[in-house]
């Protein structure tokens, strides 16, 4: 039911389209004011982008907050960026989905994979990555699950460890599956303007 309730959600909200650059992006305004861009590979279908803009309470609008793809460069970094840079080897955690599975990678950990320990902590509906050294610590959710009210499963977890990147993924539920390829249905019908006709609010 609670599937239902976001594709509902999604269905209602309003959708403008832009094609460009290879990618199919997709802006979703909702009734409760809250925004939503995604951006889709046109060849692969592959979700590239989703970030999200909630408007403040005074009605100020937000910065964008990325939940797909690569992290944005905060505006503190690029107005000082002479004077305060982030270490360029700090781990740097972005998620990076495939059509079966979320999937998040964490690069600059250079530790060797017996290290890790990539647990579902059900009580908090989130996912715990530890290092058995105590270098390296992470809590984050599934927000696609926890929209869906979708639980967590031991067994959709798995990671992998490469080039000084731990990728964990997450098998996507058959609810989440269906919903996604509807979604896309629905995306592919709406005109969608070549580049340059709409001023898409991407950052």
């Amino acid at each position: 039911m609670a599937v239902q309730s976001w594709s509902d959600i999604l269905k209602s909200s309003k959708k403008t389209a832009l094609i460009h650059d290879g990618k199919r992006k997709i802006h979703y305004l909702f009734t409760d004011g809250k925004e939503m861009a995604e951006e889709y590979d046109l060849k692969t279908d592959e979700l590239l982008v989703r970030k999200w803009r909630h408007k403040s309470t005074l009605g100020v609008q937000g910065l964008w907050l990325v939940e797909v793809g690569e992290p944005l460069a905060g505006p503190v970094a690029s107005l000082e960026s002479d004077m305060i840079k982030e270490n360029s080897s700090n781990p740097v955690f972005m998620r990076k989905d495939t059509k079966t599975s979320f999937q998040w990678r964490i690069r600059n950990l250079s530790y060797p994979k017996d290290v890790f320990s990539v647990s579902v902590d059900h009580s908090e509906r989130c996912i715990i990555i530890k290092t058995s050294n105590k270098k390296y610590y992470k809590k984050f959710s599934i927000p696609d699950l926890d929209r869906s009210q979708l639980p967590l499963d031991n067994s959709a977890l798995s990671f992998t460890h490469a080039n000084n990147t731990l990728i964990v993924s997450y098998k996507k539920p058959k609810e989440i599956l269906t919903l996604e390829q509807e979604l896309l249905k629905e995306l592919k019908k709406l005109k969608g303007s070549a580049d340059g006709d709409v001023d898409c609010k991407t950052q």
